[in-house]
């Protein structure tokens, strides 16, 4: 019995935290000949008792509205948490982006877009429960997941739902198969990442390719990567990830830069030499992208 127990025990801690949290027992299959020749036990079930899954509807749920957060006050920065170090990829093909968070047509592209074929199959990137299953204008269909963080990922431009609102959905969970509803140019995945409204640039949270990473363990996300107008929507911006209070504190301390115009040049020069969206520098500084530029001026350059 004492070898039984003790080769319990060594299973336990090789396959526990792999299970499922919140599965309600354990089965373990016994390998007998290392165990006793007597043995008549070819399985064991265990009952396994974990923290319940906090309750992430009993604020700001709604099935119906597309952002239930509008007029909340928010502090930045967001601190956000995540328990796996990677994500479960929303489609099952290589993903292709084709179009990232940023500026893009005149207006913000508030989310990232993944090629795909109509009628891929779709996936939730994390735990989480529905909480939206409906049409949306230019989302067309498209389904909204709550994940037990707080962090929300909306999954757009779909052509049929496998899940509804309210439902509790697991980690790569078929939730729907991908197409061009709404205001799609072509079949894609149409990514979104939010955090009690605030929409996230998706690249500051996770990479885009095949080892389907989270950039951290926690994430501070100050105001810049909320503001889609920072960005390009035709290249990866420069990430420079916050991961702790100290690093936190370095870009607290970090003063917006300053700078001179100098003879010839132009909002795009400038925008290009530091890597800043004309439209950032134009709501930086309350200038409009016809402002004449004067030498000597002072620009705000946003970190």
């Amino acid at each position: 019995m004492q070898r039984i127990l003790t080769l319990l025990c060594c299973l336990l801690l090789a396959v526990g935290f792999a299970q499922n949290k919140r599965a309600e027992t354990l089965k373990i299959s016994l390998p007998l000949s290392k165990v006793s020749e007597r043995a008549v036990w070819t399985e064991v079930e265990l009952p396994l008792h974990s923290v319940p899954a906090p309750d992430i509807t009993s604020e700001y749920w709604t099935n119906s509205v597309y952002n239930p957060y509008k007029g909340v006050p928010v502090k930045f920065p967001l601190k956000i948490s995540f328990e796996d170090s990677t994500y479960a990829s929303p489609i099952s093909r290589k993903k292709v982006v084709t179009s990232r968070y940023g500026w893009r047509w005149g207006r913000a592209h508030q989310g990232i877009d993944i090629d795909l074929i109509t009628g891929d199959s779709l996936f939730a990137m994390f735990d989480g429960v529905v909480r939206m299953a409906v049409y949306n204008g230019g989302l067309g269909h498209a389904v909204v997941i709550r994940h037990y963080n707080g962090l929300e990922t909306t999954y757009a431009h779909m052509s049929r739902y496998a899940v509804k609102a309210n439902d509790s959905v697991r980690k790569g969970q078929y939730i729907g198969k991908g197409g061009r509803s709404g205001n799609a140019r072509g079949s894609h995945l149409h990514l979104v990442v939010s955090y009690k409204g605030q929409y996230i640039h998706p690249d500051y949270l996770f990479e885009f390719d095949d080892t389907n990473k989270v950039h951290g363990k926690e994430l501070f996300v100050m105001r810049p990567w909320t503001k889609a107008y920072y960005y390009s929507s035709r290249r990866l911006p420069k990430i420079d990830l916050i991961t702790s209070e100290e690093k936190l504190a370095e870009f607290e301390d970090r003063e917006k830069r300053l700078y001179i115009v100098k003879k010839g040049d132009t909002l795009s020069r400038i925008s290009r030499r530091n890597n800043v969206t004309i439209e950032a520098l134009c709501k930086s500084n309350s200038i409009k992208r016809n402002s004449v530029l004067r030498v000597g001026q002072k620009l705000i350059i946003e970190p």
